[in-house]
């Protein structure tokens, strides 16, 4: 299961860091020709995030076939999982399998330089190569998610780290949940509203 992966990952060592671009030139605005700005609406707020096409096409490309199909919408987050001195918010497709699309290439860290930092959006899958539509949002550093075995990020917040913020720190149920969610499922999740490219 996914969540025990990423158990195991996070008692794992840190992965080095990498030589090539990271998230730094991702936060602060003008948002470029190859960044894809995309607006996630919640029913607590807007986050705006900016998907890095040219280091990690394939991850974005996977995530635009959801938001252009309007797949995402009325959909959830459902997880907060703290991590250090903050954690993940993670949502997706919960309403109908059939709404998922075959899974993507994993693109590691370490071929992009994309890293999991604070304000990084990344793909949630089981394994690599196995993600299709849940992705979370971090407010802290995660370096254990940069290996080969860990989670693809492919994009970072430009506005609206509040609100991932608050959403992190939303009612959790103290029953719901298996294995490492325990304790970390929403409770009422916080509903995606709908997901679309912010056009120019």
């Amino acid at each position: 299961m996914m969540l025990n992966r990423i158990a195991l990952i996070l008692a794992a060592v840190a992965a080095p860091a990498f030589a090539q671009a990271t998230n730094v030139d991702l936060i602060k605005p003008p948002i470029h020709s190859d960044r894809v700005p995309v607006a996630i609406e919640t029913s607590m707020g807007r986050i705006l995030v900016a998907l890095d096409r040219l280091h990690a096409p394939l991850t974005t490309e996977n995530f635009l076939r959801y938001v252009d199909t309007h797949k995402f919408d009325g959909e959830s987050f459902y997880r907060a999982m703290p991590y250090g001195a903050g954690g993940l918010i993670q949502g997706g497709i919960t309403s109908d399998a059939r709404k998922l699309n075959p899974p993507v290439a994993f693109e590691s860290s370490g071929k992009t330089g994309i890293q999991n930092k604070a304000g990084s959006i990344a793909m949630a899958a089981f394994e690599p190569g196995k993600a299709q539509a849940d992705f979370f949002i971090e407010t802290t550093d995660i370096p254990a998610f940069d290996g080969p075995d860990g989670f693809a990020a492919f994009g970072q917040v430009v506005e609206g780290m509040d609100v991932v913020k608050a959403i992190l720190e939303a009612p959790v149920s103290a029953t719901k949940g298996e294995g490492a969610m325990k304790g970390q499922i929403l409770d009422p999740p916080i509903r995606i509203v709908k997901i679309e490219r912010v056009k120019d």
